[in-house]
């Protein structure tokens, strides 16, 4: 089974397992989106979608988070880690949207990555589930599973892993890949105690093979991606 073969089999698993997947961030329009994507970076969406049923409540336009204090704003999302750094990104991107792009977000992958708050990854959930364009976004989870599956070498960057899932996922599928991917890395195959018995996946795992044998623990650590700043979601 060559490389492409492999990520057929891969992503017609995923297909059963989860043929509902999708983003998991409540929005309802690309800027609620972007904001609640630059929100989500060491953050579960859970506990972002928490914060933004008020967030989204009490401010509609980027206007309307610069009319309070930067403090105000910190209080609203206190609940989400580096809260004080995001709270002024997010003042620091409506100030641009409304200088720039007469208050609406824009469409463009390049012009996207130059907001504040705003990284590769930010910008691809943004295109793709806002404006329809297709792409991989990578995430913990997506790295995560790629890893172990053998798509992506234990010490590939993010930027790495994302350029092979591209190359070898055919394009009119990356975005539902990508959402697959990370509902099979948040409820199944989890960084702590994945569900590797039940698997189907299971014969592409060294890690998995490695866990499910007498005694098992695994030989074999994905390397920790450094950390990224709030600014670089």
């Amino acid at each position: 089974m060559n490389a492409k073969q492999k990520m057929r089999h891969i992503l017609d698993t995923l297909a059963e397992m989860f043929p509902d997947a999708h983003c998991e961030l409540h929005h309802s329009n690309p800027f609620e989106l972007t904001l609640a994507v630059l929100l989500s970076a060491q953050c579960t969406d859970e506990t972002v979608n928490k914060v933004t049923v008020n967030l989204f409540q009490k401010y509609k336009r980027p206007e309307d988070y610069l009319a309070v204090p930067l403090e105000e704003l910190e209080q609203d999302i206190r609940r989400i880690g580096l809260f004080r750094s995001k709270a002024s990104n997010i003042q620091k991107l409506c100030r641009i949207l409304i200088d720039k792009y007469e208050g609406e977000v824009p469409e463009r992958h390049e012009q996207l990555t130059e907001l504040p708050g705003v990284g590769r990854k930010t910008a691809n959930v943004v295109v793709s589930n806002a404006f329809g364009v297709p792409a991989i976004a990578v995430d913990t989870h997506v790295e995560r599973v790629s890893k172990r599956l053998g798509v992506a070498k234990l010490d590939d960057t993010v930027l790495e892993v994302e350029k092979k899932l591209m190359k070898l996922v055919p394009r009119e599928e990356w975005t539902l890949t990508h959402h697959r991917l990370i509902f099979f890395g948040r409820y199944h195959c989890k960084a702590q105690n994945p569900q590797c018995p039940i698997c189907p996946l299971l014969d592409m795992c060294k890690e998995g093979k490695q866990r499910m044998k007498p005694g098992g623990q695994t030989k074999t650590k994905i390397k920790a991606t450094k950390p990224k700043k709030a600014s670089e979601g």
